[in-house]
């Protein structure tokens, strides 16, 4: 099988195992070194549309660990040192995913990577109904018992290696568990969701055996439980986009039957969403608020502190002092979110700003638009898709971070966009046995 099924085809394997990211550095290794014998083999090696700006991002990843060492207004004193660990992290982290872009590119046929993806939204899907059926079950991966006690024992550590079914929070009154498998966390479960989504539809849509849609019917329907005991609000915000690009990309095409028949199944959703306990749900999250205050802190943070730097930023996060209410309240045992939060982790697009300047925030997303608007002229349902994946990473990075599954599956809808759109005389991809 090609790496890519590896990678996405056994990911809840991967989960279950504690390796969860972890995968992706270990399994672009032999990426690159499969890109590395292509080349060797007289075989170009092809870069998708906008590279270039894609490695002006990674040059200002690379500068900025020398801006590690300094110290931002409001922000915790630190030290070169104390933060290269974590930089060291993404750095690599990114690295593991400029490898799978440049893999998925060269070695995987477009059909097979939809419904790898179209295969994910499922397993997202799936790990949402049991995070909300049993949002309490979690357990330790084998790695994470191979681990020594000390190391395991880190809220970092912890996060990669221990799988759960759900985050458990506040937020309408009791603890409830909002769902997370197999991603981690429950703003990375609402994330993928959407950007998954669409190329489940494309699959349904490609599918020949009516048994096949109906089944994509049936858990695209039900998919709104999980949906809405996530409490995610940016999710909700997310699908509301992705309908209203799908929907007006449709009528542009001149298809206005289907863009009708979309309105009719979304009206028809929300009927029946509003007239089930869901609708209560939603109501109650929509009266609770309770992470507005520290977004905008976060937020005027992030801003203050590209004033400070603009052109490169700081290379790396930090945590700000105190709360945002009193610089002496602070994060402890007893109160986990009461102060010290991170300047940059409330979504991609203030990270950018705050750690790697305006030229890496316009590096970043440049790439992307980039391929938006190349390949905004493809009406088909791939070129749609992967669209509405890049309008819906660039919607998301107001409130969630991309690193790392987000970001990957970014990637992924752009290869699509990208292969979608090559001349008839491009080499086709040769997948790999392994």
């Amino acid at each position: 099988m090609t790496l890519l099924v590896l990678l996405l085809g056994l990911y809840p394997l991967w989960w279950a195992l504690g390796l969860g990211v972890i995968i992706f550095p270990i399994l672009a290794i032999p990426m690159a070194f499969s890109l590395y014998r292509q080349h060797r083999q007289g075989r170009p090696v092809l870069l998708p549309p906008g590279f270039m700006l894609w490695l002006i991002f990674c040059a200002v990843l690379v500068a900025g660990i020398f801006a590690l060492g300094a110290e931002p207004v409001g922000a915790m004193a630190g030290g070169f040192e104390d933060r290269l660990a974590g930089v060291s992290y993404r750095l690599v982290l990114y690295a593991s995913l400029t490898i799978l872009l440049i893999y998925a590119g060269n070695r995987v046929r477009p059909r097979t990577l939809i419904l790898l993806l179209a295969w994910l939204f499922a397993v997202t899907v799936a790990g949402g109904l049991a995070g909300t059926a049993a949002g309490h079950l979690e357990f330790s991966s084998p790695l994470e018992l191979l681990l020594p006690k000390g190391i395991r024992g880190r809220g970092f550590v912890r996060s990669l290696v221990h799988p759960q079914l759900a985050q458990i929070h506040d937020i309408v009154g009791d603890p409830k568990p909002r769902p997370a498998a197999p991603w981690g966390y429950t703003n990375t479960w609402g994330n993928n969701y959407c950007l998954l989504v669409p190329w489940f539809l494309v699959a349904a849509a490609q599918a020949k055996r009516a048994a096949t849609r109906l089944f994509a019917i049936l858990l695209s329907a039900l998919s709104l439980v999980p949906v809405v005991h996530s409490l995610n609000r940016g999710l909700w915000i997310g699908l509301g986009v992705l309908l209203l690009y799908f929907g007006v990309r449709q009528a542009l095409a001149g298809r206005t039957r289907v863009a009708a028949a979309m309105a009719a199944a979304v009206a028809v959703a929300g009927l029946l969403t509003a007239a089930t306990p869901l609708g209560d749900v939603i109501s109650s999250r929509l009266d609770n608020g309770k992470s507005n205050g520290v977004r905008m802190f976060l937020t005027k943070r992030a801003i203050a502190g590209m004033s400070e730097s603009p052109v490169l930023g700081f290379g790396s996060t930090r945590n700000t002092i105190g709360g945002r209410n009193s610089i002496t309240v602070g994060e402890s045992d007893a109160c986990e979110r009461c102060g010290n939060f991170t300047i940059g982790g409330n979504g991609q697009l203030w990270q950018l700003m705050f750690a790697h300047g305006a030229i890496g925030s316009l590096a970043y997303f440049g790439f992307f638009g980039y391929g938006l608007w190349r390949f905004r002229r493809d009406r088909s349902a791939i070129g749609i898709a992967g669209g509405a994946v890049i309008v819906s990473s660039f919607v998301a990075s107001l409130w969630y971070n991309s690193l790392v599954t987000p970001l990957a599956f970014t990637f992924l809808g752009y290869v699509l966009l990208w292969r979608n759109n090559m001349s008839a005389s491009t080499v086709e991809p040769r997948c790999e046995s392994r």
